[in-house]
């Protein structure tokens, strides 16, 4: 509690000295009375704040109690505690964040900025170097490894002092930042500037007597200097024309002209990656960033630099830390490429932690750790971890089980079993286990029907136990007894043993079972084909006897199928043809009846009216188009008068009156409404 006392109340006094500088500054004399009502309602109004801010973390620690996967409550929960100033809190949160999912940069640098504020001593100097190291285990972070080597130059006192143990542990620490980060195209000039500094620091504690040390000295730069200007960094030219004042200080130019090979090669390169990392620095959809990496890594793919490609590999997965693509990729790369087993090891753990729903990452995690000879131990710590997590299928967690298998079957034959302390109980056991919480899930699939096939072989060749082995068998057929396939792999397996009396009784257990499609005639003719193979004539008379009854009865049952089959088929094109002629003679228009009567007889009237305006416009365009015709017609036969007389006489008379219909005037689809009405119109003409 005194680190947390220590926190808060060095929070509060740098807030005091702002708040009171302020108020000396803004509020004049004259105003001053007022102070005492206004510090009361600033108490007020900060008593509700921690009240409301006290509610807020009580809340979150109930939602971390109920799910402790949840993400975004630890963060909020560590920026409310941190706000809070609790230390011992603000601890246990980041640490029980930190067992479940990877810390990002920002969050490990506030942590070991806290605890350098509060803590004093090796001690405590231990504690933030192993902070700094959990850090820069989980994402490449250039300002974190800055924050790292800054820490322990200001903090280490061996450092400070200049000691030997210091420099050498200094200079590893250097090393190891130059390997993680110091290929970063647009930022390891960062840590290339803080190495040479430190060492020139180093160069100037150097006394003018000792020449020797002194040229050792120089020596180390100039080779820093060297090594930086052969990598295509993003201040190349700036670092040169620094290297170039430095040897000019120092009285030597050949050394110049010496690296202007390696610096013209480095100049070439940062341009030929200069519209990459322009695209990958842009402010765009992470979709598109992603996709540029992509392109960037396939550029680096066909430059053929491993350590190029595992550092932009690396600053992929810092920007994506949950694209699981990106780590397959990834994790792909290094299982082909890198020989060292830690760096394959740790990328793996790390993929894990970030993609842990990714079956394929804890199958290759297995894989990597058996091919580095890693001990039994962490092998089942890994299985056990990925059995905790949720997959997207069932066949992911049965491709764990059958890894982890397939590991302890290699390690039983191999020599080194004994020595390992392995026993084919585990690898029954983890059998049983992927059983149990499979069966319900796999069952009639060939994934589970390949499981126990496995298991069966396996419990005869290493436990020796025929009888477990048909143990096996017999639960497959419990789950899957109504696949075909089940039955006929065991028959197979007692086959391929030479158990003849087994598989027959095998057969005569399955012959009358129902399978999908054809399968029951499949396992009939198979018993009979198998006792035309290996039994003896009564075995053979026997199965004949079985199977005849039972394939008439399987046909008379497709026979029956087939016959509903067709009369389903024969009445629903019935159905179809009888829904076919009602819609022919369905009327088109409904118009008429769906009106009210009195609309109705209307509308009639209306129609009527019309129908005998056109057909006496029609009857007298006919009457006008004849006698146009005939007078054509006499004027080019003048000798046929008595034919003119004969055809005037017959000439149609037009209708004037009023109750004349044609027949091709009605519409045909008029209700009886329509006809009623045209009655009441012709006896009232006639009257």
């Amino acid at each position: 509690m005194a680190d947390s006392e220590t926190l808060v109340a060095t929070q509060t006094s740098g807030m005091e000295e702002d708040t009171n500088g302020n108020e000396d500054q803004s509020m004049p004399e004259a105003q001053k009375p007022s102070e005492g009502s206004d510090s009361d309602s600033d108490s007020d109004t900060d008593s509700e704040d921690e009240a409301q801010a006290k509610a807020q973390i009580e809340a979150l620690e109930t939602g971390l109690y109920n799910n402790p996967a949840d993400y975004d409550s630890h963060v909020q929960y560590i920026k409310m505690l941190r706000k809070q100033g609790d230390l011992e809190k603000l601890r246990q949160a980041r640490e029980a964040m930190s067992s479940l999912f990877p810390l990002n940069p920002e969050m490990w640098r506030e942590w070991a900025k806290d605890e350098t504020t509060v803590s004093s001593g090796v001690e405590a100097l231990s504690k933030v170097e192993k902070l700094y190291e959990r850090g820069i285990s989980e994402y490449l972070s250039v300002d974190l490894w800055c924050d790292y080597l800054n820490f322990v130059q200001e903090h280490d006192p061996s450092v400070r002092e200049c000691s030997a143990a210091g420099i050498s542990k200094t200079r590893n620490l250097f090393e190891c930042a130059i390997t993680a980060a110091g290929l970063h195209v647009a930022e390891g000039h960062r840590i290339w500037e803080l190495y040479r500094d430190f060492e020139q620091a180093i160069y100037f504690t150097i006394t003018e007597t000792d020449s020797g040390a002194k040229e050792k000295q120089t020596q180390h730069i100039r080779r820093l200097y060297h090594r930086q200007l052969s990598i295509p960094l993003a201040d190349l030219k700036s670092t040169h024309e620094a290297y170039t004042a430095w040897e000019t200080d120092h009285g030597s130019t050949n050394d110049v002209n010496n690296v202007v090979s390696a610096y013209q090669k480095a100049l070439e390169m940062l341009n030929d990656r200069a519209h990459l990392e322009e695209k990958i620095s842009k402010k765009n959809a992470d979709s598109e960033k992603l996709q540029e990496f992509m392109t960037y890594l396939k550029f680096e793919h066909s430059s053929g630099d491993p350590a190029r490609i595992q550092v932009l590999y690396e600053r992929a997965i810092a920007g994506f830390p949950i694209s699981t693509d990106l780590w397959l990729d990834y994790t792909q790369y290094l299982d082909k490429t890198f020989k060292t087993a830690r760096i394959v090891r740790d990328a793996y753990y790390r993929a894990t932690r970030n993609c842990p729903w990714i079956g394929e990452l804890w199958v290759r995690y297995l894989l990597s750790l058996e091919r580095s000879r890693a001990p039994e131990e962490e092998l089942s710590n890994v299985f056990e971890k990925s059995l905790l997590c949720t997959f997207s299928s069932f066949d992911e967690y049965l491709n764990i089980f059958l890894t982890r298998v397939d590991g302890l079957r290699r390690r039983l034959s191999a020599s080194t079993a004994v020595e390992d302390g392995l026993d084919y109980a585990v690898l029954r056991d983890i059998f049983q286990r992927a059983s149990d919480y499979l069966s319900s899930h796999l069952n009639n699939t060939f994934s589970l029907l390949g499981m126990h096939c496995y298991w069966a072989r396996l419990e005869l060749k290493f436990g020796k136990d025929l009888r477990a082995a048909r143990g096996v068998w017999d639960s497959l057929l419990k789950i899957s007894g109504s696949m075909l396939e089940a039955w006929q792999t065991y028959i197979a397996w007692e086959i391929e043993m030479g158990n003849i009396n087994e598989a027959r009784s095998l057969y005569k257990r399955c012959y009358s079972k129902r399978f999908p499609g054809t399968g029951s005639e499949d396992i009939c003719h198979a018993w009979v084909r198998f006792e035309r193979e290996n039994g003896l004539l009564e075995d053979f008379d026997i199965a004949v006897q079985k199977v005849a009854p039972r394939l008439q009865e399987l046909q008379l049952f497709r026979l029956q199928q087939e016959s509903k089959n067709i009369g389903q088929d024969t009445h629903e094109r019935e159905n179809s043809s009888k829904r076919s002629a009602r819609e022919k003679r369905k009327p088109t228009s409904n118009s008429i009846e769906e009106q009210a009567p009195a609309k109705r007889r209307k509308n009639a009237a209306q129609n009527l009216t019309t129908t005998i305006e056109n057909d006496k416009r029609q009857a007298k365009q006919s009457t006008e188009a004849n006698e146009s015709a005939e007078l054509d017609k006499n004027k080019a036969e003048p000798g046929s008068s008595q034919d003119i007389k004969d055809k005037s006489s017959k000439k149609s008379v037009p209708f004037d009156d009023q109750c004349t219909a044609f027949i091709s005037n009605i519409n045909l689809q008029a209700c009886h409404l329509s006809v009623a009405f045209l009655c009441d119109c012709l006896s009232l003409n006639n009257l």
